[in-house]
C-alpha cells in the first residue's frame, strides 16, 4: 500500500538508526497487508511487523465505545501506522 511516511529512530549519541522504524500508511487496507510481513525475511533479517502501540489509557476505551474493537493500526492521521522492525528482537537491525 501507499506509504504516506516513515519515521527512522537514531541514537541521539551517535546518529546511527536504532533498528526499527515507524511506518504511516495511506489506508487501513496498506496496514493489514503490512501486517502479513510479520515473519518474513528481508535481506537475511527476519522481519517484525505488529500494528502501532497506543500509550494513552483511554485510546483502546474510546475505540471499544466507537465500535472498532481498537481500530485498524491506530497511529496518527487518518488511518494507522505499523511499527516494523528488522532483526530478531526490538530494537535490533
Amino acid at each position: 500500500g501507499q506509504v504516506e511516511r516513515v519515521t527512522i529512530n537514531c541514537d541521539k549519541f551517535t546518529g546511527r538508526p536504532k533498528g526499527f522504524a515507524y511506518l504511516e500508511f495511506q489506508s487501513d487496507d496498506a496496514v493489514v497487508n503490512a501486517i502479513k510481513l510479520d515473519g518474513s525475511t528481508f535481506k537475511g533479517r527476519t522481519l517484525k511487523v505488529t500494528k502501532k502501540r497506543v500509550n494513552d489509557p483511554n485510546y483502546y476505551w474510546t475505540q471499544m465505545q466507537q465500535g472498532n474493537n481498537g481500530g485498524q493500526g491506530g497511529g496518527h492521521g487518518q488511518h494507522g501506522g505499523g511499527h516494523g522492525q528488522h532483526g530478531g528482537g526490538h530494537g535490533q537491525h
